[in-house]
């Protein structure tokens, strides 16, 4: 079999929005550059998924010069910074963890109000906001954008494959939301990862990643679209009573990612 290698990049620039498939990226701390930094949180500092607002899915991102632009059915554009400076602090919360964010401004709050039906805005991730990795998991004091709970996914294309060959209709990888996708491997072997190098980039394989409903949303229609994949995947692939496919990972050091790059087993 050929080597493993990275087949594709993918960041979400709005958590719980719709993906971007790069070439080439630079991973940093706290993951892929531009990956989560933005959320939406309700008017009490919540934050709001998929789960709970499925047409979130249809959020789409695209990234043009220093500016995140947003499109969404019925709504004309809306441009962000791709990296925000300015903006009311506000402690936002996530999974438990409260930490610092800097809200959008007016025309921002009104339009994703508008299009989710409720009061909510955009918030962004300084620099110097402090959200840390699970300590159960961490290597050191390891930070982490707004993503569920770790810098990175990483699937293997087989893996999903695999899967397809079990589902009534087929699955695609969107639903899982990776930022790294590798191919050349047998299904499922990143399970058996403990740490890997792509380029000059170490990564710590952590733990699986536990799946939840956001995998039943249709990322086409942005509606729920039954019980699969969980129905399948938990017939074969629960562990610990949770049902588990892909892999977290930590950076142990950053650098430039590009697609092509051969994956490298260290342990």
């Amino acid at each position: 079999m050929a080597h493993p290698e990275l087949s594709d990049i993918i960041v979400y620039p709005v958590k719980s929005a719709s993906e971007i498939s790069l070439k080439n990226s630079n991973l940093e701390q706290r993951g892929l550059a531009h990956d989560r930094r933005w959320m939406v949180v309700d008017d009490s500092a919540q934050f709001i998924t998929q789960r709970t607002s499925p047409e979130m899915a249809l959020l789409k991102t695209e990234i043009v010069d220093r500016t995140l632009r947003l499109n969404a059915p019925g709504m004309a554009e809306l441009k962000l910074p791709l990296f925000q400076t300015e903006g009311i602090p506000q402690m936002v919360e996530i999974w438990g963890d409260r930490c610092e964010a800097l809200a959008a401004d007016k025309q921002a709050e009104s339009w994703i109000s508008d299009y989710l039906g409720k009061r909510c805005n955009f918030v962004f991730m300084p620099d110097h906001s402090n959200r840390q990795v699970d300590p159960d998991y961490a290597i050191g004091r390891n930070q982490v954008a707004f993503s569920d709970g770790f810098p990175l996914l990483l699937i293997s294309e087989s893996s999903l494959f695999d899967l397809n060959s079990r589902v009534p209709e087929e699955i695609t990888m969107k639903r899982f939301r990776p930022n790294l996708v590798v191919k050349n491997t047998d299904p499922y072997q990143e399970d058996n990862w403990e740490a890997i190098r792509i380029g000059d980039c170490e990564l710590q394989i952590v733990k699986p990643c536990s799946r939840c409903v956001l995998t039943t949303v249709d990322p086409e229609t942005g509606k729920f679209s039954g019980r699969e994949p969980l129905k399948t995947l938990a017939k074969y692939r629960k562990f610990n009573g949770k049902v588990v496919f892909g892999q977290n990972l930590i950076p142990r050091s950053s650098g430039k990612l590009e697609v092509g790059m051969k994956v490298e087993i260290l342990k």
